[in-house]
């Protein structure tokens, strides 16, 4: 987080603090975030939670998209229309509507760009699992193979 802040971003921490030396990460929003700090791409596994601003939808999709990771996103808004406009436009694995991106055991989850291949969970998850064979013919006496 120090570095960025340290390239504009403003920080404010929530909950007690987690202690030094650990790999626990404290509770933060980010703010102020640009797409030239170093942060901006960054995949952070952790309780941080970067909020952007915005004034048109197609700033808000080159925003989303201007990062070289795509594991999860969120669109919050009071409009349907606007939810799905947004969310069909995202390079993500998984864009979630008025919630936080949260993997299901029901539905496939995995990401694109730099946040990986494949997926996990769901019906496409256990394919990921599976080795599959194709058997293709043409022009031949199939009758002459007992399989």
């Amino acid at each position: 987080m120090a570095l960025a802040v340290e390239h504009g971003a403003t920080a404010t921490t929530y909950g007690q603090p987690v202690p030094e030396d650990t790999a626990f990460v404290q509770p933060t929003i980010l703010t102020n975030v640009t797409p030239d700090n170093p942060i901006f791409n960054e995949e952070i596994f952790g309780p941080v939670l970067m909020i952007f601003s915005f004034d048109t939808e197609e700033e808000v999709v080159a925003l989303a998209n201007g990062t070289q990771y795509g594991l999860g996103s969120s669109v919050y808004t009071e409009s349907p229309e606007r939810a799905y406009r947004l969310a069909a436009q995202m390079e993500s694995g998984a864009v979630s509507v008025n919630q936080p991106t949260l993997p299901s055991p029901a539905i496939p989850f995995g990401g694109i760009k730099n946040s990986g291949y494949g997926r996990e969970l769901g019906a496409d998850g256990i394919r990921e699992f599976t080795n599959q064979k194709y058997i293709n013919s043409n022009s031949i006496d199939m009758k002459v193979f007992h399989l």
